[in-house]
């Protein structure tokens, strides 16, 4: 799924659910002071904030992956010796999904804990951004639920981006962009030519729905809207006219209890399908638990993203992520004898996004200033994280692309096997498609 869709769509499961200067905004200026030849590189830590909205009107557990996936990653980086051998410190904040608790976590963080830099945030209403970009704190890394990464200076998305970003409108004057390769794929490698789009009769969800029928439509996809009530859905309307229509591929703008539902009612109207498409934030190891009553619909589950299978224990990268994610989960008591630890591409994009921080703050040398970090960050050099992204950058183009060759991760969802990678490496799905533009 494109970033723009990933975004939008995170966005809608907002909605559904819920139908200050930099004055003392750093670290001491004699932390950042170039030291003479005899003295050690070492110093006092480097302080991170992490803001996510660990409670939520979408559930406890809906935003905590990213800043579980970095505080794992910074774990495991003191252990080794930190950063020029700085320790790095961590301070969370859980702005509880408001726009109210974003303000007080960045008023918090900046101006009271002093963090050097934010890292890995999810919040589900990123209303505390304006005060980012104005104490100019760099944020590495945060997932983009809403269009403050497409907006604001000294933000930097875990997906980068190409927008101007100069604090006005987001994107190019009040629209973002996104391509078709998910559509494309699925057409290419499945022979995928039907396509649903089920929403609810509520604004972001039909909004959204509006943006995917688009894109396949541009794709030359047959396309079936489907369109449930919000308080009272009838899926098995909806499953029983997707049998009658044939469709290959399902896509949604619903939230995950609606998609569990939608599931139990295509597996009772015995629906074949080539695909039920989600998306990055349903990723993760609670599929079993969250489809249980929709098993042939739950081994239709394909997921797609922007960063390499948490599951691809052949690459080295993701092995370290798995083992830290172990580590911890025993340590905190969530993991006994030979269980595996509840995982999920949030929490590996976190330790993405930790290492992303880690190796601008490296590149510093013993002279750490937030001014050479985000030098790195714009350097216009596509970032990979060792292999765990697809190439990320930052720039500031005036006119957005008309189309662009974007690449994606594909895996699917079988019950004993967990997500399986498809398609080969993520690298090698790759498309060059028109790039559609939508307002947040």
């Amino acid at each position: 799924m494109s970033l723009p869709c990933r975004r939008a769509l995170t966005l809608f499961l907002a909605v559904a659910a819920l139908l200050a200067a930099g004055c003392g905004s750093r670290l001491p200026e004699s932390d950042f002071e170039r030291r003479g030849p005899s003295a050690p590189a070492a110093g006092p830590p480097v302080k991170v904030g992490i803001i996510s909205s660990a409670t939520s009107p979408v559930g406890g557990a809906a935003f905590t992956g990213p800043r579980d996936g970095a505080r794992a990653y910074f774990e495991r980086l003191n252990r080794e010796g930190g950063v020029h051998g700085r320790k790095v410190e961590v301070v969370t904040c859980d702005d509880g999904g408001s726009g109210a608790g974003s303000n007080e976590c960045v008023q918090r963080l900046l101006h009271r804990e002093k963090v050097f830099a934010l890292v890995a945030g999810a919040s589900l209403d990123y209303a505390g951004a304006p005060q980012v970009a104005k104490a100019k704190v760099p944020d590495i890394g945060g997932q983009p639920i809403g269009p403050e990464y497409e907006t604001y200076p000294h933000l930097y998305g875990i997906y980068g981006s190409l927008a101007p970003r100069e604090g006005g409108e987001p994107g190019w004057g009040g629209k973002l962009y996104g391509g078709t390769e998910v559509y494309r794929y699925f057409k290419r490698e499945q022979g995928a030519r039907k396509a649903a789009v089920v929403s609810y009769n509520q604004s972001s969800s039909a909004a959204y729905a509006r943006l995917v029928v688009r894109g396949l439509k541009t794709e030359g996809y047959d396309v079936v809207s489907e369109q449930v009530d919000f308080a009272l859905p009838n899926f098995r309307a909806v499953a029983a006219d997707l049998r009658s229509q044939k469709v290959d591929l399902v896509f949604d703008a619903m939230d995950t209890h609606g998609n569990a539902q939608l599931c139990e009612s295509i597996d009772e109207a015995e629906v074949k399908l080539t695909a039920k498409v989600t998306n990055v934030q349903n990723w993760s190891s609670a599929v079993p638990d969250e489809y249980k009553n929709a098993p042939r619909c739950r081994n239709a589950l394909w997921a797609t993203g922007s960063s390499r299978n948490y599951e691809d224990s052949s690459h080295p990268q993701v092995r370290a992520f798995r083992d830290e994610m172990g580590r911890q989960a025993k340590k905190d008591g969530k993991k006994k004898g030979g269980d595996e630890p509840a995982l999920s591409q949030w929490q590996l994009e976190g330790w993405a996004a930790a290492m992303w921080f880690s190796d601008a703050a490296k590149s510093c040398g013993d002279r750490l200033t937030r001014p050479c970090v985000e030098r790195f960050m714009e350097s216009g050099k596509p970032y990979t994280a060792r292999g765990l992204l697809l190439p990320a950058e930052f720039g500031h183009r005036a006119e957005p692309p008309g189309e662009r060759r974007t690449c994606l991760s594909v895996a699917r969802w079988r019950d004993g096997k967990g997500w399986r990678d498809q398609g080969g490496d993520m690298t090698d799905n790759c498309f060059t498609v028109p790039q559609l533009g939508y307002q947040p």
